[in-house]
């Protein structure tokens, strides 16, 4: 009888020990990741939740990522060098020209007019993701997907704007984006507007102190921080597309094992789409909510003007200052310039015509 207990105890305490070395495979994590989030963008961090729940799914709960919204693991470029050197594991970025050189591709002016061109273009195998990758490579990242928030106008506090003649003296606010900055010099040529550089956080300060009479922003910016408080007009000349990049650091990437890396772009390319319903889907109630906002107008173009405004732009000079060079170094003798645009305008014709 002792024999037979002491031989089921052994056996039992057997059986614990193995079903602990189990639940230890399939609940710890192998690979503890950060996420930056440098914006206050409610819905983009419901995408990036998405992400991360999927990532843990498909991953059976190998990769754990930690979320740090609103800037708390520091700036944007804070972010950017801290996935850089691998402090930080994955980030959420506007590619500007001086710290991601090839970024000027992301939202060339005029590129992207509506959110069906977005969907394709920035989609795998789409004309400016395979571009933005190879731009985020040479700055030790990879990309894992794209978050869009739509299109661009131009917010101020005098007038509303239509026309060039219309940014008469005006101080606008600019960043490192410059294909936007080559655009704006171009509609406001010869009417004393000014472009000063300010950092996004600092558009509701400036506006509000009279630093800047306006700033180029969106239907999401213009409610979720608040911009609108501090405008009077905006006009949706819709001149560019803003999308963000996350990306993660190549080292971290390259080692991760293979079925890992598929879960990952697995999940990414789910949340990409996801995040594209949710923010087209959002549009329409900024729209309604700024319509009812007191003291503030939103100034609708005709396409004769935004088209009068987008020759004003030279953006074939924008091209060949911006992109062509790194262009043709990244793609030597592939013409690359000329098919992306043509693809573009290709993508943009024919969502169109599919209205």
């Amino acid at each position: 009888m002792f024999k037979f207990k002491t031989k089921m105890a052994i056996k039992n305490f057997t059986l614990i020990g193995a079903l602990v070395a189990i639940s230890s495979n399939v609940f710890a994590s192998d690979y503890k990741w950060t996420f930056s989030q440098p914006w206050t963008r409610p819905i983009t961090d419901k995408v990036i939740e998405d992400f991360i729940d999927k990532v843990d799914e498909y991953s059976n709960g190998a990769i754990d990522i930690k979320l740090y919204k609103n800037g708390l693991l520091g700036s944007h470029e804070e972010t950017f060098h801290g996935v850089q050197d691998g402090s930080i594991t994955i980030g959420i970025f506007s590619p500007y020209a001086k710290i991601i050189p090839g970024g000027v591709l992301n939202w060339m002016p005029w590129a992207i007019s509506n959110w069906e061109a977005a969907e394709e273009a920035y989609r795998v195998g789409g004309p400016l993701h395979g571009v933005l990758e190879t731009a985020y490579n040479e700055v030790g990242m990879h990309t894992l997907m794209h978050v869009s928030q739509g299109a661009y106008g131009i917010g101020n506090t005098v007038r509303p704007i239509r026309k060039s003649e219309d940014f008469k003296n005006l101080k606008i606010r600019v960043s490192g984006s410059l294909g936007l900055v080559r655009a704006l010099e171009g509609m406001g040529a010869g009417t004393g507007m000014t472009l000063q550089t300010l950092p996004w956080s600092e558009i509701y300060n400036g506006l509000s102190r009279g630093v800047i009479d306006g700033n180029w922003t969106m239907w999401p910016s213009l409610v979720d921080e608040r911009h609108a408080e501090v405008l009077d007009y905006y006009s949706d000349i819709n001149f560019v597309w803003d999308n963000q990049n996350v990306a993660i650091n190549s080292d971290v990437w390259n080692e991760l094992p293979e079925n890992l890396k598929s879960a990952v772009k697995r999940a990414a390319a789910e949340s990409q789409e996801y995040s594209h319903k949710l923010h087209k889907e959002a549009e329409s109630n900024y729209i309604q909510e700024l319509e009812e906002l007191d003291g503030f107008t939103i100034v609708r173009l005709t396409s004769e003007e935004r088209d009068a405004l987008r020759e004003a732009s030279n953006i074939d000079a924008i091209w060949e200052e911006l992109a062509d060079t790194w262009l043709e170094k990244a793609y030597p003798n592939q013409n690359m310039s000329e098919k992306l645009r043509s693809q573009l305008k290709e993508l943009n014709n024919s969502s169109r015509n599919s209205d």
